[in-house]
């Protein structure tokens, strides 16, 4: 066999195993939803800006109380920054989030009328917002697939399930991107990281209990 037709074997095994842990997470994750509580975009933006190095379930206790206080961009716009620090502190970095936070609120009212955009390029405008909290509310609030959210759950599992073999979250997306059907794009971030709370946990991941077992390059690494 020539090393030419060996490369395209290889290529359509990965691309026949990549589709059968598609279905495996359709199967096993068919209703997922984001875990950030959340009934509008402005919502969804606040709660994933204040997710960056907190768990959502810390962020969700957080939200009522600031979304009761600063309902909209505009309220928030006009927060005092210690009161707001204030209601945040327990979700970390609270300081730089809250300042981001207003001076998003601020730039959401002055520029789009008081309405979080919905296009990749104004949403990077916004300080605080990099591509991942980007593609979150691209994807959660607009149904718009341009991306796919890479966390830390997302990131350790692409590495161990042997869909990227990077660290860093731009180039694991790309990966992603490449191998994934854009139609899925929005569901396997959620999926991934529903797997990776329950199942394929940092520490002490629950292999015997896993769908991807067979699948799976650390697994067979493991079971070594």
């Amino acid at each position: 066999m020539s090393a030419k037709k060996a490369i395209a074997r290889k290529d359509e095994r990965e691309k026949r195993r990549t589709s059968e842990i598609l279905a495996r997470l359709d199967q096993t994750y068919p209703d997922v939803n984001c875990a950030l509580r959340h009934e509008n975009p402005y919502q969804l933006l606040v709660a994933t800006v204040l997710s960056a190095q907190c768990t959502d379930v810390r962020v969700n206790k957080v939200t009522p109380a600031l979304f009761e206080r600063y309902p909209s961009p505009e309220a928030l716009a006009q927060a005092e920054s210690d009161e707001l620090q204030e209601i945040i502190h327990s979700t970390g970095f609270f300081r730089n989030k809250a300042k981001n936070l207003i001076a998003a609120a601020k730039k959401i009212s002055r520029e789009f009328n008081g309405e979080v955009p919905g296009t990749m390029e104004k949403l990077l405008q916004l300080p605080g917002v990099a591509r991942k909290t980007a593609n979150v509310v691209q994807g959660t609030a607009f149904g718009v697939a341009s991306g796919v959210v890479v966390d830390t759950h997302v990131r350790r599992l692409s590495g161990r399930l042997g869909l990227s073999n990077h660290n860093d979250p731009v180039k694991i997306e790309q990966d992603l991107m490449s191998k994934i059907p854009q139609d899925h794009w929005i569901n396997l971030s959620h999926q991934l990281i529903h797997h990776g709370r329950q199942i394929c946990k940092a520490q002490k991941p629950r292999c015997e209990q896993c769908v991807f077992a067979d699948l799976c390059p650390y697994f067979r690494e493991s079971s070594d």
